[in-house]
């Protein structure tokens, strides 16, 4: 066995990784990009650990597999993309949504899709999949720092891919026997104490390396969904997908009170508690004029409305592809609990679209950036800065027409 085959008694998590990745660089087993330190290391092998996986019965079945964008994975996002199968790479730290599915060029050559499986790749050749791209995930693959052969895994801390996912799990992209492969160097496989283990972490059923693969017939439960109270405000601001899914968790009534929520219930003044009871007498309102606003304009300025003459900096955010079914309440019930409630909002049901202005451009930026990726009625909407920006005092809606 390797010499830091088994941790110290009491070892941490972060003792676990720091021993895995001194011992990777200082045998002469790291590769590019280097030092593996703080990161799901790249190794010597990882490509021919990377092709076992075509000889496993769920890779075969597999037709639509997320594969981790870390580089030591490479080699099975070229395998799935050469057995034709649909690609799943999540977005770097989930900035701009859940997935991109990587569609190469029709036709594409070896060395094509050699680029595809690249970070590259990713960047050129994906298309963005939203909560409601109807993902079905038969196989998810991980990068790992270290891994046990009952299939306990630790990541490199940041928490991405149990929250990936945990996501998948609430929206329903996979069940609970879809198979989770690693792929890590022999190296890595190593003793992990149980008691090192959240009911968060993701656990493997396959571990691959460049000698051998491991079937763990791992029984932990894998993770059920989003445990809320352990997310925090920053996760969300940092993760606008993460905050389309509380949403629409909410709405069912799940509980979805946040880590950091938890001490400011006492406080009902606290920004980011909202207002239930606004929101209700504001949809019951709402309710009694919505069925009249399809087919045409709605304009609806709040208080601050008065600020819109003669500031001139006034900014528009464009949002599209909103359903037929979906009412001005829902858009503004949204609005408000992403923190993004506008000056002044300008419906326009019939076109399934509303325009929004905000007081200056870092305002409307800032409400663009937390809206990107929220899913109204069934459609990710689409959110922009309107392309024709008004000039001062233009505020007529026919302007936007």
């Amino acid at each position: 066995a390797s010499p830091q085959r088994r941790p110290p008694p009491g070892a941490s998590k972060w003792d676990v990784r720091q021993k895995v990745w001194d011992h990777l660089e200082g045998s002469g087993l790291a590769e590019f990009p280097r030092p593996v330190h703080r990161r799901i290391p790249n190794f010597k092998g990882s490509h021919q650990a990377c092709c076992s996986i075509k000889e496993l019965d769920v890779f075969n079945r597999a037709r639509e597999i997320k594969v981790d964008p870390d580089k030591p994975l490479e080699g099975v996002r070229l395998a799935a993309l050469q057995a034709r199968k649909t690609l799943l790479v999540p977005t770097p730290r989930l900035r701009t949504g859940l997935f991109n599915k990587i569609v190469p060029p029709s036709g594409a050559t070896k060395e094509i899709l050699r680029i595809c499986a690249t970070s590259q790749g990713v960047k050129e050749y994906s298309v963005p999949v939203g909560l409601d791209g109807k993902a079905r995930v038969d196989l998810v693959v991980v990068g790992s720092v270290a891994v046990s052969e009952k299939g306990w895994r630790i990541g490199k801390g940041e928490g991405y891919a149990d929250m990936e996912y945990a996501m998948m799990v609430s929206m329903g992209a996979v069940q609970a026997d879809t198979p989770v492969i690693t792929i890590v160097h022999d190296c890595q496989v190593v003793d992990i104490a149980e008691e090192l283990l959240d009911d968060h972490d993701l656990t493997v059923d396959y571990i691959l390396t460049p000698t051998r693969t491991i079937k763990t017939d791992c029984k932990r439960l894998k993770p059920q969904g989003i445990i809320w109270h352990k997310v925090s405000y920053e996760m969300l601001e940092k993760m606008p997908i993460l905050k389309s899914l509380r949403y629409r968790e909410k709405q069912t009534g799940k509980d979805v009170t946040l880590r950091d929520e938890h001490s400011d219930l006492a406080n009902a003044n606290t920004p980011a508690v909202l207002n239930e009871k606004a929101i209700a007498e504001n949809r019951r309102s709402q309710t009694a004029s919505g069925s009249a606003q399809t087919g045409q304009h709605y304009v609806e300025s709040d208080s601050l409305s008065p600020r819109l003459e003669g500031s001139g900096v006034i900014t528009t955010v464009y949002v599209g592809n909103i359903p037929p079914s979906v009412r001005v309440s829902e858009l503004k019930c949204a609005l408000r609990e992403f923190h993004a409630t506008p000056l002044r909002l300008n419906w326009q049901g019939a076109q399934r679209r509303a325009f929004l202005d905000y007081k200056d451009k870092a305002t409307a930026e800032s409400a663009v950036s937390s809206l990107k990726g929220l899913s109204l009625g069934g459609n990710t909407l689409r959110v922009e800065l309107a392309k024709n920006q008004r000039n001062k005092g233009q505020v007529e809606i026919n302007s936007q027409k």
